[in-house]
């Protein structure tokens, strides 16, 4: 039977694979989605009638909204984020990254949702004393000592793909990244950089997982950058052929 999610953050560049991703897939029912604004393109992704968007521009009404999904889905995944210069500041990032994303954990969890996806990032820690890495290692922390039976935390490095937004250092790092996997993806790119594609499917295949029972045992199942490309594109492939 197909599973009913929710998720959150499906206009970012992870966020929007994600929600293809699961319109498409025939493991996942109703999606409910949470946005302020329209989500583009919605035509041609979802053929199925799947989708039922959540949108309310006032982002902190959508935890008062988990009560009433309907059918109510086992599964939340969030790839809920922004950076420091979108947002405008290091606080009102956080008010973002790190609140919200909490706010709306607890809220899935209360409502009866098992399991929480969370796209975080390799190489973060509570105790690190730069503002990023140490937001997003508090973020890990926090959504792990909500209750959920299961928590997956995929760990991506440099994530490739367009971004609207990007920064000329990051742009440069992706052209780097995209080089590299053009001359050896295995060899040049996979330790360190993933394509953003690859981390919405390994992301839906590690929710599915968990939902089934097949997951590691344990209630926190950390995947790393290996992990991400064998869920995401190995796997993924020979599931396809």
């Amino acid at each position: 039977m197909a599973t009913p999610a929710a998720h959150v953050g499906c206009t970012g560049l992870v966020g929007s694979n994600i929600l293809t991703t699961l319109l498409s897939h025939p493991s996942f029912a109703t999606i409910h989605a949470f946005t302020r604004r329209d989500i583009p393109n919605l035509s041609s992704r979802d053929p199925h009638n799947k989708l039922h968007p959540l949108q309310d521009p006032d982002s902190s009404a959508w935890p008062d909204k988990f009560p009433d999904l309907t059918p109510k889905p086992p599964l939340f995944i969030s790839s809920l984020g922004t950076n420091r210069a979108a947002a405008g500041s290091l606080a009102a990032q956080r008010a973002i990254d790190h609140d919200l994303n909490i706010s709306l954990g607890r809220a899935a969890h209360a409502s009866g949702i098992r399991t929480y996806v969370l796209i975080s990032s390799a190489g973060v820690s509570a105790k690190s004393m730069i503002p990023y890495s140490k937001m997003k290692g508090e973020i890990e922390e926090a959504v792990q000592n909500i209750g959920f039976e299961k928590v997956v935390l995929l760990k991506p490095g440099l994530i490739v793909g367009e971004r609207a937004d990007a920064r000329p250092a990051e742009a440069i790092l992706r052209a780097i990244a995209n080089f590299a996997g053009r001359v050896s993806t295995a060899w040049l790119k996979d330790f360190w950089a993933q394509d953003a594609d690859v981390i919405a499917r390994a992301a839906v295949s590690a929710g599915r997982l968990a939902v089934e029972g097949k997951a590691p045992e344990g209630g926190v199942w950390y995947v790393g950058q290996s992990e991400i490309i064998r869920l995401g594109r190995t796997e993924w492939k020979e599931r396809a052929e």
